[in-house]
């Protein structure tokens, strides 16, 4: 009996499977806080592309100069596909190109408008402030494109190169979680640089990346 009641003293002060059982309750912790922060860092990365794409088409479509033509576009939307390439960005994304001038008109009808307009990826999504030819008889784009407070507008005989950028963006880990996946978008505006003509050519006759 003695012996009995000290195995049973032993087992009860015993400790040896309590840092087994803390790991065992810890490892679903650990394994949302790895999976967690991987998720928020290629959400993070995924964001900068965007951002980087919107800023690079812009500044490429900006820095033709003389003219522009159809096999610019082609090779300012390779661009944007080298930068998207390891997020499926053709599939998943969608660039506006918009070349936003002056009308031309006067009095109440004087304003912007988007003299061309270039598209690029897989992504159903509509240019968010009008398409090609919007604002050329009236005043509809007399406040510019882009967002309330932050509209931007092009200065006579120039022209300003405004893209809008989406992409679609599918969590890595947590697939069946809420909140996470979703469009992001992000726009740029850069001013054309010495184009003496803003009206674009197809001197190649290539296929149009029309919107």
């Amino acid at each position: 009996m003695e012996i009995g009641y000290r195995t049973l003293r032993e087992l009860r002060s015993s400790q040896t499977g309590v840092a087994i059982i803390e790991f065992a309750l810890a490892i679903p912790l650990l394994v949302l806080l790895t999976f967690g922060g991987l998720e928020l860092a290629n959400l993070v990365l995924t964001h900068m592309r965007i951002s980087q794409i919107a800023i690079t088409v812009a500044d490429n479509a900006g820095r033709v100069r003389t003219g522009i033509d159809e096999s610019n576009i082609y090779e300012v939307f390779a661009g944007a596909a080298l930068i998207g390439q390891n997020i499926d960005f053709p599939e998943k994304g969608r660039v506006v190109l918009s070349s936003l001038e002056p009308n031309g008109q006067i009095g109440g009808n004087a304003g912007q408008v988007i003299n061309w307009q270039r598209c690029y990826g897989s992504l159903a999504i509509n240019p968010a402030y009008g398409r090609q030819g919007a604002g050329r008889t009236d005043a509809s784009l007399a406040a510019g494109m882009g967002l309330t407070g932050n509209k931007i507008t092009s200065a006579s005989g120039t022209a300003v190169m405004f893209v809008e950028v989406t992409y679609h963006y599918e969590p890595v880990f947590f697939t069946g979680i809420g909140g996470i996946a979703g469009d992001i978008r992000y726009e740029s505006a850069f001013n054309v640089r010495e184009r003496t003509n803003q009206n674009i050519t197809n001197t190649q006759r290539l296929a149009v990346k029309s919107c």
